[in-house]
């Protein structure tokens, strides 16, 4: 009888990067409600930021920053402002720096969204307001806008994004 490896009961080593959730945190939280009131119509603006800063480069462990911001309100008077920094640290394997940056600027923020989403959520709603259900984020399109707006400015590519999605008009549903 001839032996032969049992190829499915050995590890295949990973063929290309490689992206690991360590943890998950609230960083920063902070919800003001003003107790103003207004007669009309209120906005509600949203801004996202995603930052990824190394934290063990050896081990390619990265913390990774998304930042929800949302005032609603009118121009004057604002209802409620909610500042939520939710992070998480990630380890990068196996990648370029290009599949690196582009796994924590993309991946990560994708990973943390549906969690920080939930929050922003939950907290204005237990301030008194109908629930702010933010609608899904394209962080690839974030990723390009902010690549290109890098390589315009000819400057180095630090590892950040940063967007300010337009406004949802009388709304607390904003549109990304």
């Amino acid at each position: 009888m001839t032996e032969t490896p049992d190829t499915a009961a050995q590890p295949q080593a990973p063929t290309g990067p490689s992206m690991r959730v360590l943890n998950q945190y609230i960083k920063d939280l902070s919800f003001e409600n003003p107790g103003a009131r207004v007669e009309e119509q209120p906005n509600v603006d949203l801004g996202i930021d995603v930052q990824a800063i190394p934290q063990n480069t050896e081990q390619g462990v990265y913390e990774v920053i998304l930042k929800l911001n949302a005032r609603a309100g009118t121009k004057d008077t604002a209802l409620f402002l909610v500042e939520l920094q939710y992070a998480g640290m990630f380890q990068v394997q196996g990648g370029s720096q290009a599949d690196t940056e582009a796994m924590l600027l993309i991946e990560a923020p994708r990973m943390l969204f549906p969690f920080a989403r939930r929050i922003v959520a939950d907290l204005t709603q237990e301030g008194g307001f109908p629930a702010l259900r933010i609608d899904p984020v394209d962080f690839t399109a974030l990723y390009r806008q902010q690549r290109e707006r890098a390589m315009q400015s000819q400057g180095s590519q630090p590892i950040t994004g940063d967007s300010t999605p337009p406004a949802a008009e009388g709304s607390s549903d904003p549109q990304s």
